[in-house]
């Protein structure tokens, strides 16, 4: 019975483990050239390359210092960690309005179109302060793809 009760305990523990490694976040990429790959290390073959700094992708699982990713479009691969940095870009899944001030009723600057990357400056309550191109300025932070925090 403790022998069962002991292998219970062993099992419920590697799962745990697991779970704390798999933590999910976002994360966006460092540079202009990043190879995602089938697998974790340099001996998986290059899946697909993506072509834009800052780009926003999720982390969905790790091993050593390679992180499992999947973007907006649901595309998957691994990313050496070298490769990532702590979020700083979001992408709007809706056309939106870019404000001069953290309110609807401020001064619109922009239209911007679904898809648009927009790099954070900082974000306050549900609001972003965000630069994009020649622009500068506010959005909600609804229908967003990417890490506000």
């Amino acid at each position: 019975m403790i022998k069962k009760i002991s292998i219970w305990f062993l099992c419920l523990s590697i799962l745990g483990i697991q779970l704390i490694n798999a933590e999910e976040k976002f994360l966006s990429l460092k540079k202009n050239k990043t190879n995602v790959r089938y697998g974790p290390g340099k001996t998986h073959a290059v899946k697909y390359i993506y072509r834009k700094i800052n780009l926003p992708i999720k982390q969905i699982d790790k091993k050593d210092n390679w992180r499992r990713i999947v973007d907006l479009k649901n595309n998957s691969g691994w990313i050496h960690d070298s490769q990532l940095k702590p979020s700083n870009s979001i992408i709007i899944l809706i056309d939106k309005i870019l404000f001069n001030k953290p309110s609807n009723f401020s001064k619109p600057i922009a239209r911007l179109g679904k898809g648009r990357l927009l790099i954070i400056k900082k974000c306050e309550n549900d609001w972003c302060n965000v630069n994009t191109g020649n622009y500068t300025g506010w959005i909600k932070t609804n229908d967003i793809w990417g890490s506000t925090k």
